[in-house]
């Protein structure tokens, strides 16, 4: 059973860092890729970054390019998201997520093609 769990989500005002981390367990993060969505109030969540397997392949959506970056720690089989320059817009509960598919280096964009995910953590932004 994959179990993900998110943390250091928290608040911060604008143009502070905050980074996320995502420990999980029952998949090997150097097998499988991983995701980080959002989902802000009253809106549908949306892909923020992802990262294969290898950590060699990234993706970011274009709202993070340039401040965001998602990393990878085999030995602590994390994933992290290291957030700068947050803007109120990134107000979100962020969620992590574990793509099925061993040893596939992406697109990751979808969020369908992840089948486990972490309870979310808050990120606040103020301005």
């Amino acid at each position: 059973q994959v179990q993900l769990r998110e943390s250091g989500g928290g608040s911060v005002q604008a143009g502070g860092s905050l980074k996320l981390a995502c420990a999980a367990s029952g998949r090997s993060v150097s097998v499988y890729g991983m995701g980080w969505f959002r989902q802000a109030p009253g809106k549908e969540r949306e892909f923020v970054a992802a990262i294969s397997w290898s950590g060699r392949s990234t993706e970011y959506a274009d709202s993070g390019k340039g401040r965001f970056n998602i990393s990878i720690d085999n030995a602590k089989n994390t994933v992290y998201l290291q957030m700068s320059s947050l803007k109120p817009e990134d107000t979100a509960v962020y969620y992590c997520a574990s793509d099925p598919r061993p040893f596939y280096s992406g697109p990751y964009r979808s969020s369908v093609n992840f089948d486990s995910w972490g309870q979310g953590t808050l990120v606040t932004v103020s301005s």
